[in-house]
């Protein structure tokens, strides 16, 4: 897989996070951002089955959520990718993988990729990170590893966003971008 380090462009820090329901593949129901999301963060982690990048993440985004959700955060992960081109990316599949994993959020099948458009995802992994109002308050890497870095993923980045919300400061500007497999749109 080619890794694409494209900003994501559609939101900028500030915008109101742009609502959805989607079908969690987990339970099979209709899941809305609306009740999904967080008065104090909602992490929107926008993820697949195949990429390398994602399977490099998987267990540092479960040990991220295990962390952060007691303390309020919600995490909410979509994938948008064309199942047909990418039967791996396929719903039911989605299922199998966030039980192997172990995913403690929801993991939503965005069948229109409507809702990637929206967002303006870029890659997976591509992580936005939303304030209690809904507001973008961070949006790039999760760190700085890479599969092929032989560094175990950490989340570093969206560790110290999620910190720094917490604590009531303002989250840094300075925003890395994601790096990894472009979302695979429809033909």
């Amino acid at each position: 897989m080619a890794a694409t380090s494209e900003n994501s462009t559609t939101l900028t820090l500030g915008a109101k996070a742009p609502d959805f329901t989607l079908t969690d593949t987990v339970s099979g129901k209709q899941m809305s951002l609306s009740e999904l999301k967080s008065p104090v963060a909602t992490v929107i982690l926008f993820i697949c089955n195949h990429c390398p990048y994602v399977k490099h993440v998987d267990q540092a985004l479960v040990r991220l959520a295990q962390d952060y959700m007691p303390q309020g955060v919600s995490f909410i992960a979509i994938s948008s990718n064309d199942p047909v081109q990418y039967p791996e990316d396929a719903p039911e599949k989605m299922r199998e993988e966030a039980l192997r994993v172990g995913y403690p959020f929801p993991y939503l099948f965005d069948e229109t990729q409507d809702v990637a458009r929206a967002y303006g995802a870029a890659c997976t992994p591509d992580t936005f990170i939303f304030d209690g109002d809904l507001r973008l308050v961070y949006r790039g890497q999760l760190d700085d590893t890479r599969p092929s870095s032989g560094r175990a993923a950490t989340a570093a980045d969206v560790r110290a966003a999620l910190d720094a919300i917490l604590s009531g400061q303002p989250v840094n500007a300075v925003q890395k971008p994601s790096v990894g497999c472009s979302i695979k749109w429809k033909r």
